[in-house]
């Protein structure tokens, strides 16, 4: 048998101690080793689902979305239990019901609040409710939403976010 001393009348089995160090590194590797080295990395042939997804608007017709320090972004999440539509303009609110057979979509009646905004958030706010009232079809390409009309042009873009 293999001894070690370590102190005066101290013995510790070598071979006993060095098993459990390679079992302990073992094991936080294995453990380790199949999670993302961050947390918020995605595979990039993902593919995001149109309902239950936080849908951040990037661009409706050719005006880019910003958002202001006081406002939120716009957005919307299509809730598949409900079918219903709930999110932000960039200023007020929005809510509606919502219809979705294969690629084909349209909103009920869109429903805000009635906050008055800021002149950029309220331009961005009537483009982004008449895009939505303009909408026949969509196509989600990655963690990308486009939202097109009646004549097959785009008319918002979308990009996935994830809360958690």
């Amino acid at each position: 048998m293999w001894f070690y001393r370590l102190l005066p009348g101290t013995r510790v089995f070598v071979m006993k101690a060095n098993y459990l160090i390679s079992a302990s590194l073992a094991s936080v590797l294995a453990l380790t080793g199949c999670a993302p080295l961050d947390a918020s990395s995605h595979d990039t042939a993902s593919q995001a689902s149109l309902q239950n997804t936080y849908w951040k608007l990037v661009t409706v017709g050719t005006q880019t979305a910003t958002v202001s320090d006081q406002a939120r972004e716009a957005h919307f999440v299509l809730h598949a239990e409900e079918t219903r539509v709930a999110g932000s303009t960039g200023c007020n609110s929005l809510m509606s019901g919502y219809t979705l057979k294969g690629d084909q979509l349209s909103f009920g009646s869109l429903a805000t609040t009635r906050m008055a905004c800021a002149s950029p958030q309220m331009t961005l706010e009537r483009d982004f409710l008449e895009a939505l009232r303009r909408v026949t079809r969509w196509e989600v390409v990655g963690e990308t939403l486009t939202l097109d009309d009646a004549q097959g042009q785009p008319v918002a873009h979308f990009e996935a976010v994830y809360l958690y």
